[in-house]
Order: structure tokens, then sequence, then C-alpha cells
């Protein structure tokens, strides 16, 4: 059994609106910093992307990597956080 974040848990619970990238689960303020420098500010950008990839576990989290670095953990944090997401809000 997986454990959540605290932030993953704040992030599912209400809808997106404008919140920065750094408010998903396993984004921090580095990860952020490099996300919005290659114009990935809020999270529904990011949403975006995870969509496009047609919330493939794989792809999202090669292209998390090769987008701004994130560690294994932080690719299924971020991963775990958007698929729960889509599940309560989509």
């Amino acid at each position: 059994m997986s454990s959540t974040s605290q932030k993953h848990k704040e992030f599912v619970a209400e809808p997106m609106g404008e919140k920065p990238v750094n408010a998903l689960a396993g984004i921090g303020e580095v990860l952020g910093k490099r996300l919005e420098e290659k114009g990935f500010d809020k999270a529904y950008v990011v949403l975006g992307q995870f969509l496009v990839l047609k919330k493939d576990e794989e792809l999202f989290r090669d292209w998390l990597k090769d987008s701004c670095g994130a560690n294994v953990k932080q690719q299924g944090d971020c991963y775990g956080c958007l698929r729960e997401w889509c599940d309560s809000f989509l």
C-alpha cells in the first residue's frame, strides 16, 4: 500500500484552477522552476501534457525526467497525483 503526501491529498481534493506547477505532488521549487522555464508554469499546463500522452505512465514519467530531471520518486508522485485528480474530476 502506497501512502500519499499531504501535498497530494490537498491537490486532489479540489478543482485545479490556477494552481502553480509546484502545487503538484513530486514537484518542488527546483523542478517547478525548470518546468516554468519550459513554459509549464501552471499545474493545468502539466495536466495538458499528461492528457496529450493519453495518461500513459511510462510516457509521462519519461517526459517529466527529460523536461526537468525528475527522479523516479518525483515522477511517480506527480503521475499519481494527476491520475487521481483526473479520476475525480474528469
